[in-house]
């Protein structure tokens, strides 16, 4: 079994933690947190398990990586701090592991990154032997291996299109929902996320990816930005009030224009209550989905919704988004070392998962068809 590290238990750290524990190749050794508060924590309790695991959290990074551990999820946020995820990640490269993240934008096409990234990354794997396969959080699958999948089945394909469509007031992540996509603030604020040039350089490696695997030429990438203000003072559950007058939706694309025309899409449509902006695309269920649409002949459109951690669609989405990442470990571990994108690594089946119990679960129905 791979010996492998979760580093970070927010959002997309508890997913990581959960599926690592489910994997029949991996072997959850380690969990790396920041706050002094998790320090000791079982990993079953921070990932919201109603069991131990009996792997206890700590702060310690270079015993962690002193260790050895075969593979690193790195879940912590790279959103406002690049330079000190970069740096995480290069020091679990040098020591040998196979890293998994959604964290480094710049390397979703990792091929066509800025130097910046790229080469301390490329010097680490040199250094250490180590691996990097970097996927998305929004969720990656979504806007690579799902829609060029599905183009594989049209006659005909003249645009593929791309649509997280979510009510952020499900999202416990209030940092980054008020502030990096500015929900709550008057409309003269100018989010981080939302600023000129910051969509491509988040989305446009995914852009570039799909315009690779379809052998198109990009004249260039484009943005487009839509903001609306919430008409009454709403409440959430999570992130409290949000008051009338201020930023209540976001509406935004990234742009991959082909011979003149926006043919490759990626496109967000976010919502701090289902009031705001009720003539833009809804999930169905209201809360979230991820939406794909072939524009051709015949026209394909398949929306995914998933849910986790009871029935918390943006928690099924980072679920979704983490399998991926934790599914290609054993993948990469056989692999040779590398910086690797969505393109190289394949989307498997859940070998060895259909019907497996947890530890602590009755016989498995179906037979085991992998254990722990």
């Amino acid at each position: 079994m791979i010996s492998t590290v979760v580093w970070g238990t927010g959002n997309v750290g508890r997913a990581a933690i959960r599926a690592v524990d489910a994997h029949p190749a991996l072997d959850l050794t380690a969990v790396l947190v920041h706050s002094p508060g998790k320090v000791g924590r079982d990993a079953g309790e921070l990932a919201g398990l109603d069991r131990v695991l009996g792997v206890a959290a700590t702060d310690d990074v270079a015993a962690v990586l002193a260790a050895g551990s075969g593979a690193v999820v790195y879940a912590a946020s790279g959103d406002i701090r690049p330079d000190e995820a970069l740096a995480d990640i290069g020091s679990a490269i040098r020591a040998g592991a196979v890293v998994v993240t959604p964290s480094l934008y710049p390397l979703y096409d990792q091929r066509n990154a800025p130097p910046e990234f790229r080469d301390p990354v490329l010097a680490a794997i040199a250094d250490g032997g180590g691996s990097l396969f970097v996927s998305g959080v929004d969720p990656g699958w979504g806007n690579d291996v799902l829609p060029l999948l599905m183009s594989g089945l049209g006659t005909v394909v003249d645009a593929v299109r791309c649509q997280e469509i979510f009510d952020y007031s499900t999202y416990e992540q209030e940092e980054s929902v008020r502030h990096l996509i500015g929900m709550g603030h008057p409309m003269d604020y100018q989010p981080l996320m939302l600023a000129p040039s910051i969509p491509t350089m988040v989305w446009g490696g995914q852009i570039r990816l799909m315009a690779r695997a379809l052998g198109v030429e990009l004249d260039e990438i484009h943005e487009t930005l839509e903001r609306r203000a919430l008409d009454t003072t709403v409440s959430t559950r999570t992130m409290g009030d949000f008051e009338a007058g201020t930023q209540g939706a976001v509406r935004f694309e990234v742009q991959g224009i082909v011979k003149g025309e926006p043919r490759l899409v990626i496109e967000h449509i976010t919502r701090i209550h289902p009031s705001c902006a009720p003539d833009w695309p809804s999930p169905p269920n209201g809360d979230g989905a991820h939406r794909v649409i072939i524009e051709g002949r015949p026209r394909i459109e398949i929306t995914v919704e998933a849910t986790d951690e009871g029935d918390n669609r943006s928690a099924g989405g980072n679920a979704t988004a983490v399998g991926r990442l934790v599914g290609a470990i054993d993948w990469l571990v056989d692999a040779e070392p590398g910086l690797y994108d969505a393109l190289d690594v394949p989307l498997r089946p859940a070998v060895g998962r259909l019907g497996v119990p947890t530890r602590l679960g009755a016989p498995a129905p179906l037979g085991a068809l992998g254990t722990k």
